[in-house]
């Protein structure tokens, strides 16, 4: 039975997630609790070796079917491997990016159908679940504008362009409907601060 809590941050490229799990490391790291942090596709030597093949804009001709294993095939490594054990020692597990990636990215955006991507995240992740996913909901336009200001370079899924990335948003929206209040919508266009008073009042009494 697992005893901690499993907390994941998604939303389009550019949203602003990964800004908001540094601060909720932070915040965590203040009031000496005890967490671990990993990302998606990632988190394992075999998942960031899979993660180098998803992101490398060398490889154009991958197939939509061929993208979508290989994220569940990372997935599931980091699953068993790192997210079940901490979960089960009673950690609070934060992840950036999980199945629900996914089911917005493969499932909507490259229509593989959301239905379909949820069978193979249920067999990824032995039936694993987030207690709580946090989907911060900005338009493709400002994720777009917000990443030419970092200056940051595109890797090959963000190269699919701003209808891809409105789909995958569109596909984040159906999903936080149909969660059962698991996936918490945040507006990311406020400020930093102002969202990470939304994450903190979320998981106040949880963690």
């Amino acid at each position: 039975m697992m005893k901690g809590i499993f907390i994941t941050f998604e939303g389009i490229d550019g949203c602003g997630k990964s800004t908001q799990c540094e601060m909720l490391k932070d915040y965590l790291k203040a009031n000496n609790k005890d967490f671990i942090f990993v990302r998606e596709p990632g988190g394992t030597v075999i998942g960031e070796r899979i993660r180098e093949i998803l992101l490398d804009k060398k490889n154009t001709q991958m197939t939509p079917r061929t993208e979508l294993l290989l994220f569940e095939a990372a997935r599931a490594q980091i699953t068993e491997e790192v997210i079940k054990p901490a979960l089960e020692q009673g950690k609070i597990v934060l992840c950036d990016r999980f199945f629900d990636s996914s089911s917005a990215y493969q499932g909507m955006a490259r229509g593989m159908g959301m239905d379909f991507v949820a069978g193979l995240n249920m067999a990824a992740t032995g039936g694993l679940k987030p207690d709580i996913t946090f989907f911060f909901d900005i338009t493709a336009e400002e994720a777009l504008e917000r990443r030419g200001k970092r200056g940051e370079a595109s890797d090959r899924i963000e190269l699919a362009g701003l209808k891809f990335q409105e789909d995958v948003r569109q596909g984040y929206i159906e999903l936080a409907k149909n969660s059962e209040g698991r996936v918490v919508t945040i507006d990311a266009s406020k400020g930093i601060e102002e969202i990470f008073e939304v994450v903190k009042g979320t998981l106040k009494g949880k963690i």
